[in-house]
């Protein structure tokens, strides 16, 4: 019986400690619930949302052209006597470039000079001989036939005279013809005739192309345009800034060309939906050229009247694309969204969020479906929320590196 009761009393103490560590452990899953309501709020940045105007970053791909390249040709028949200039060499509008044969067409001038003068000679007596014939009239000396032969004369040469000023002037008209000079300031390019080839009226001798300013002209989404037709509201075209994006200038750390729209078309290609749109830069040191492929930045496009949030903000869930929206305890839930364009830092919401609700604009990382937040300002500065993460992102790569 001692025996017995020994076991039974070990049996229940053995029962005892059971229960105890029972106890225990249905006592940390409360503890840990407890801990975790207990966690302090996520701080993080939050911004009730609304419309606003945001601006683009986008930029166009275009092509550099001289608007004012000129082709030279030749206007008269003649060997080539002299080129006054190096290929490839800045000339100055109004230069000489070229000089065809002006001997014979000097000479030509000459004899049209003589006929002019024997024809205003001609022209002097057939004057006198009207107005000697029209007092005889008066007189009753001569016939009215005789009268009107002389009057006749005299428009006769009257005549002459305006073809032989004519011709003359045809004849200075080609002899300046024979002095090829320089429409336009540029740099002109390879002569294509050589001196003492026989040239005629048509045949291209050079190019002259100006290169400033330079003109480019690119095409516009019609969305874009639309948007920029309402921008032109508030400033006229001229104004609106046009930044010249070019590799070469960015390889050697040069500063892009700054210039301003002059041209935005008035209709929509049916091919492209894109609308036409030009823009003029300076080019004092000849910088970029004619040719080159460059990309064209507008500056100052927006759009009107959107929503938009930081790019950081966007997360991916299941159902795409996703923001933490807060309810009216100031938790986190998760909404998904149809994102439209990204300007920059920002990126627009075409669907999904309404005007005023509460949404996390700042780093979403930590944060999860049911979590408390903390709201912070937010200054409207999405470009600094995007540094800081990538600054922090930085240094915990660093950290974990080390």
């Amino acid at each position: 019986m001692k025996t017995i009761f020994s076991n039974g009393r070990e049996t229940f103490m053995v029962l005892a400690a059971g229960v105890l560590l029972a106890a225990c452990g249905q006592e940390e899953p409360s503890q840990q619930a407890a801990d975790s309501q207990e966690r302090p709020p996520h701080p993080v940045e939050v911004v009730a949302i609304g419309v606003q105007d945001i601006p683009l970053e986008k930029s166009y791909p275009s092509l550099l052209r001289s608007d004012d390249e000129v082709t030279l040709v030749a206007r008269v028949t003649g060997f080539l006597e002299e080129r006054h200039f190096e290929p490839g060499q800045l000339v100055e509008e109004g230069q000489t470039l070229y000089t065809i044969e002006p001997d014979l067409y000097r000479a030509t001038v000459n004899q049209r000079e003589a006929d002019l003068q024997s024809v205003r000679a001609e022209l002097s007596r057939a004057q006198r001989d009207a107005q000697r014939f029209e007092q005889l009239l008066s007189q009753n000396s001569v016939s009215r036939q005789q009268y009107d032969q002389a009057r006749a004369e005299l428009g006769i040469a009257q005549a002459g005279v305006a073809q032989a000023e004519a011709a003359l002037a045809r004849d200075e008209i080609d002899l300046g013809y024979t002095q090829v000079n320089a429409p336009v300031g540029g740099m002109i390019g390879l002569s294509r005739v050589n001196l003492g080839n026989l040239v005629s009226p048509g045949l291209e001798l050079a190019t002259i192309t100006p290169l400033d300013p330079l003109e480019v002209r690119f095409q516009l989404p019609q969305r874009d345009a639309f948007e920029l037709r309402r921008q032109l509201e508030d400033q006229p075209l001229s104004e609106i800034t046009a930044i010249l994006q070019v590799s070469a200038l960015q390889d050697s750390n040069g500063e892009p060309l700054k210039g301003h729209l002059n041209f935005l078309g008035s209709r929509v290609d049916e091919a492209t939906s894109t609308v036409q749109a030009t823009a003029r830069f300076d080019n004092p040191q000849a910088q970029v050229l004619p040719g080159q492929f460059v990309r064209v930045r507008i500056e100052g496009l927006k759009r009107f009247e959107v929503l938009a949030v930081p790019e950081i903000a966007i997360g991916q869930g299941l159902m795409g694309p996703q923001v933490f929206v807060l309810d009216e305890e100031g938790v986190a839930r998760t909404r998904t969204v149809e994102l439209g364009e990204v300007a920059g830092p920002w990126q627009i919401i075409r669907d999904g969020l309404e005007v005023g609700e509460r949404v996390v604009v700042g780093d979403p990382s930590g944060i999860e479906p049911g979590t408390a937040i903390e709201p912070l300002p937010f200054d409207g500065q999405a470009g600094e929320i995007v540094e800081a993460v990538e600054q922090a992102e930085a240094e915990a790569g660093e950290d974990d590196a080390s």
